[in-house]
């Protein structure tokens, strides 16, 4: 009898590591998680969808989770190992959401729709904040928390509990995906850009034709009507363009960005 309840007890303790363990890496992931970290979500359903990704990835740790149960230096170094691991994978997926937001604000800029339509939440642009609602709406109906587990699950074979990765890796896979998003973003508002280049240019051509043309009062209506066109246009192939890279990260988060 005594036998038995040694061996439950032991199968709970590594039960229990496993799912703090497995928690404080998700936990810190889900704050900067697109569309479960989102501002607007209330702090009671982020806490639910961490225990529910933790009971999903938890079972395939077992192994791991062993390992760390049975030496109390290593599950004393996972206390800020895994959340500084979490944050760096929330923060690298929170990227993609940061190139939405480039690419509405650039777009906007550069047709003079800034300030058109102001929302509220996050001081962001109204294309930002449309191009940003639809991309995590179209990754939602895609599939985002079964490939957010698969990621959680990779993430555990590249980088083990209690293991840190050294800084000089850490950094310039943070820099490469930082730059890749900027870039991301820029290619994402290129229509509206270069439209706005031509506009601009044909203003002054006008302009210097006729000026006695207020051109400004004429140009604008153009010009915000074109934009809304254009947004209307070009932003279907956007996000899709945006939800294939996504995937592409949840796939191989630790690899180099295309």
């Amino acid at each position: 009898m005594t036998a038995t309840l040694q061996a439950l007890l032991d199968v709970f303790n590594i039960a229990a590591v496993t799912g703090f363990v497995v928690f404080l890496r998700i936990a810190a992931a889900m704050a900067f998680l697109p569309g479960f970290g989102e501002a607007v979500v209330p702090v009671r359903v982020k806490l639910a969808v961490t225990i529910a990704f933790t009971a999903v990835v938890a079972p395939a740790m077992s192994p791991a989770a062993s390992r760390v149960a049975e030496n109390p230096a290593a599950l004393f170094a996972c206390l800020w190992t895994e959340p500084m691991i979490g944050l760096a994978i929330g923060l690298v997926l929170r990227l993609m959401v940061i190139a939405l937001e480039i690419a509405g604000t650039i777009a906007a800029q550069s047709t003079s729709l800034s300030q058109l339509f102001g929302a509220g939440g996050e001081p962001m642009t109204s294309m930002s904040h449309l191009l940003v609602t639809a991309g995590l709406a179209l990754a939602m109906m895609a599939g985002l928390h079964t490939k957010a587990a698969a990621l959680f699950l990779l993430s555990y074979e590249v980088l083990p509990p209690g293991a840190l990765p050294a800084a000089e890796s850490v950094s310039d896979w943070g820099l490469r995906h930082i730059a890749h998003a900027f870039a991301f973003g820029f290619s994402l508002a290129a229509p509206f850009v270069l439209a706005s280049a031509i506009y601009n240019v044909a203003l002054g051509a006008i302009n210097r034709a006729m000026p006695q043309l207020m051109v400004s009062f004429v140009g604008a209506p153009a010009l915000t009507a074109g934009a809304l066109v254009l947004l209307v246009m070009a932003a279907p192939a956007g996000l899709a363009l945006w939800l294939g890279v996504l995937d592409a990260l949840l796939a191989d988060p630790f690899g180099v960005p295309g």
